[in-house]
């Protein structure tokens, strides 16, 4: 089936998308040397990210979040502040580079900017909007992950009933956007999918949920090397299910996928996120978290010895294959019961030890920041977008960099 799927794949390409070279000069027709192509494990070593968070991943505006419709409705190009954020900037760019972060992932939806959904092509409106942020990004020498974020027809149904026209428009989706990238140079990595989940379960997953995550992984790696270029070695990104790490490494979940010959496993990482435990970083049940913290207030039975155990049995089950590995997102929202300040002060402990412990094992990490304040869950702001990029949360980059 899969080489059936590429000759599809492929025809469909020659027939609907024209290749655009609308981006500068100084990020295309850059041919990487192959002394020059870094390894996954050498993408991610000493990787400082930072997330774009709830921008360009937003649905069209007056669209319901959830829908799986694939099109293009009016005023789509639109979608990058739908969600209430500001359009970006180069200087709001400029002020993450100066800030100490050295790569950036930008979360993008495509399904409600598509022409042509037998094709997948995709709005070249749009996708120039892409290119001049990513361009940005390359322009201050900041990595960049580029990846398909809530696509809903394809992360909302992993079952055997829509696995071949899932994997179809999704090899058509990055045979879209790949082509486009082909000749950017080794700084952009693509990821395949995000939170692969039936709606609102997160639960664990089905044997056939698993392969049909696999099976994602799989066709994207496929299509993103076949569009040659400077993407026969780039970085490739692949997710567990849900993007939970339990969920790859238990029982064999995650399936390393095939890459193209002579590649071996060198060009690929497994992405997952972590917001752990979810009792203190996501949804405010606990102040404090870590031994460190104890005498100060109530804290989660996982601690910081839990979570170096968790980042040696990732390393073990997957740096040990010669996988890179990426933490997509992890973040605390900010949140507090009892003493602010305090409460800061752990957090800034939180993302200390995060940090650190991964940058050990040379995984990359990008705190997400969705340009949310005040107290409680999902106030995972760090830059104010309206207030010229003020740090509204200081501890959060004194816990990453050791400063405000």
């Amino acid at each position: 089936m899969k080489r059936n799927l590429l000759k599809i794949c492929l025809l469909f390409v020659s027939m609907f998308t024209a290749f655009s070279c609308s981006a500068s000069p100084s990020v295309v027709d850059t041919p990487d040397t192959s002394e020059s192509i870094p390894t996954a494990k050498q993408w991610n070593k000493d990787v400082v990210g930072w997330n774009l968070g709830n921008e360009f991943e937003c649905s069209a505006p007056g669209q319901d979040g959830e829908s799986m419709q694939i099109g293009n409705p009016d005023g789509s190009i639109h979608a990058e502040t739908a969600w209430g954020n500001p359009v970006v900037t180069k200087k709001m760019i400029q002020a993450v580079k100066k800030a100490g972060f050295n790569a950036i992932r930008i979360p993008i939806r495509w399904q409600c900017h598509i022409t042509n959904a037998q094709a997948m092509s995709i709005d070249k409106i749009w996708i120039a909007r892409i290119k001049e942020v990513v361009g940005w990004c390359l322009d201050n020498d900041l990595k960049v992950i580029i990846n398909a974020h809530h696509e809903k027809w394809l992360e909302g149904r992993p079952t055997y009933q829509y696995k071949d026209v899932n994997c179809q428009k999704l090899a058509l989706l990055w045979m879209n956007i790949a082509s486009e990238f082909a000749n950017y140079d080794s700084r952009l990595a693509f990821a395949g999918t995000n939170e692969v989940h039936v709606r609102d379960n997160w639960s664990k997953p089905t044997a056939e949920n698993l392969e049909v995550q696999n099976a994602y992984n799989q066709i994207f790696v496929d299509m993103v090397r076949a569009t040659g270029g400077n993407n026969a070695k780039r970085h490739l990104i692949l997710q567990t299910y849900v993007c939970n790490p339990w969920f790859g490494i238990e029982n064999g979940g995650f399936i390393i996928p095939k890459d193209a010959e002579g590649n071996g496993n060198n060009y690929m990482s497994v992405e997952f996120h972590y917001y752990q435990p979810w009792s203190y970083a996501g949804d405010c049940a606990y102040d404090y978290w870590g031994d460190a913290y104890k005498d100060v207030g109530k804290i989660p039975a996982e601690n910081e010895k839990t979570m170096t155990d968790f980042f040696d049995k990732a390393m073990n089950t997957w740096s040990n294959k010669g996988l890179g590995i990426v933490i997509g997102e992890w973040g605390v929202t900010d949140h507090y019961k009892s003493n602010s300040v305090k409460v800061h002060e752990n957090m800034t402990y939180y993302c200390k030890f995060l940090t650190t412990e991964a940058r050990k094992r040379g995984f990359s990490t990008f705190v997400w920041d969705n340009n949310h304040f005040g107290n409680g869950s999902e106030k995972y702001g760090i830059f104010d977008r309206f207030k010229s990029m003020k740090v509204n949360a200081p501890w959060i980059l004194e816990g990453i960099f050791g400063k405000e």
